[in-house]
């Protein structure tokens, strides 16, 4: 039986992706060695580097003066790396999840920080709108996809501020005005690569500013002066990310990633408004198109874990909502095939037909 891989991360991977990682597992561009043993500093391996760097500036049209970086710890290390490097005195932070409140959490070590608004009296079930971003704050934090909520902001935002945003699970799911942050980052094992690597654009002349002393390895100067190579990086997920980054070029960008995004998007969230055992968690205008929460109507929740056994045994995989929100979450990442949508829409009409 197809299996159709809804987890919310690690996630689906395309299967070129995997086919050219398992095979460099076993010989690694022709030198009989393994990517996992061959040397970070050898020549092939510093190829794939800058093929990943200079390939991920082109899919995203990053302007000069930006780097990216490929770094190990993953987003949760950037909640503390943020701050460490570009807070002053004070940030400003927008809480739409349990990610941002983490990223809250450590910035406070740091500094004073001013949450603008928040949406956890509604169980972070939407994205709070008219807030005012204080102009005396040294930059402005947004999370900009809640993988557990199933909430997006698909906008990028015009901060009075400069802003940084944590994309951990909607990088190349849209296009980005990257000139409007200072910096992006985001763990990789949800839209681009398994885990183990984590991606961080910034601007950078937004660092030297701040007067503390910075650890080495916390400090983003180390890994732009380096080229991420400071250390050794994560060296298997690197090449796999590469792999990925090719895959999306070669099936049209991310404009085409948009579209197929969007389309996959629009008929799970019909089925869910339409079918009598469903409701939606999250406010129409918000609504992610990675990470679709959904559970039973009221007067049908005796049988969300029957719903849970049927999908399962029609290969539905990783569908079970998050403990805080309960019910189902389909995570339909850049990789799912729309046959995977289709396939849990019938199984969602399947289950209405005997209930």
């Amino acid at each position: 039986m197809k299996k159709h891989n809804f987890y919310a991360g690690p996630s689906i991977l395309p299967q070129f992706t995997i086919g050219k990682t398992a095979e460099a597992v076993k010989d690694f561009s022709g030198t009989g060695l393994s990517i996992m043993e061959i040397s970070h500093r050898s020549k092939e391996f510093i190829a794939v580097m800058d093929e990943a760097q200079a390939l991920f500036k082109e899919l995203l049209n990053i302007p000069d003066g930006y780097s990216v970086l490929f770094i190990g710890g993953g987003a949760s290390t950037q909640f503390a790396m943020v701050p460490f490097n570009i807070m002053n005195k004070k940030a400003a932070y927008l809480n739409t999840g349990s990610w941002a409140k983490k990223a809250i959490k450590e910035a406070k070590y740091f500094g004073e920080v001013d949450v603008v608004a928040s949406s956890e009296d509604k169980n972070f079930n939407y994205i709070p709108k008219g807030y005012k971003i204080p102009e005396d704050a040294d930059y402005f934090h947004i999370t900009t996809n809640n993988t557990i909520y199933g909430t997006e902001i698909r906008e990028d935002i015009n901060s009075p501020v400069p802003l940084v945003a944590d994309m951990s699970s909607d990088i190349f799911s849209r296009p980005v005005d990257v000139s409007k942050y200072v910096i992006i980052y985001g763990g990789a094992q949800k839209n681009l690569a398994p885990a183990g690597v984590t991606f961080v654009i910034i601007k950078n002349d937004i660092l030297g500013k701040v007067d503390r002393p910075i650890p080495t390895m916390l400090n983003y100067q180390t890994h732009i002066d380096k080229g991420s190579m400071f250390n050794t990086p994560p060296c298997l997920p690197v090449y796999s990310a590469l792999q990925t980054l090719i895959w999306l070029k070669d099936n049209g960008g991310i404009e085409a990633m948009e579209k197929r995004n969007i389309e996959k998007a629009q008929l799970l969230y019909g089925e869910i408004d339409r079918n009598k055992l469903f409701v939606g968690t999250v406010e129409k205008e918000d609504r992610s198109i990675m990470n679709i929460c959904f559970v039973m109507k009221e007067e049908y929740k005796h049988l969300e874990g029957e719903f849970f056994e049927f999908a399962t045994s029609k290969g539905m995989v990783g569908i079970k909502g998050h403990r805080s929100v309960g019910g189902f979450r389909a995570s339909t990442y850049n990789a799912l095939p729309k046959e995977s949508i289709e396939a849990l829409i019938a199984a969602m009409q399947e289950f209405e037909s005997i209930k």
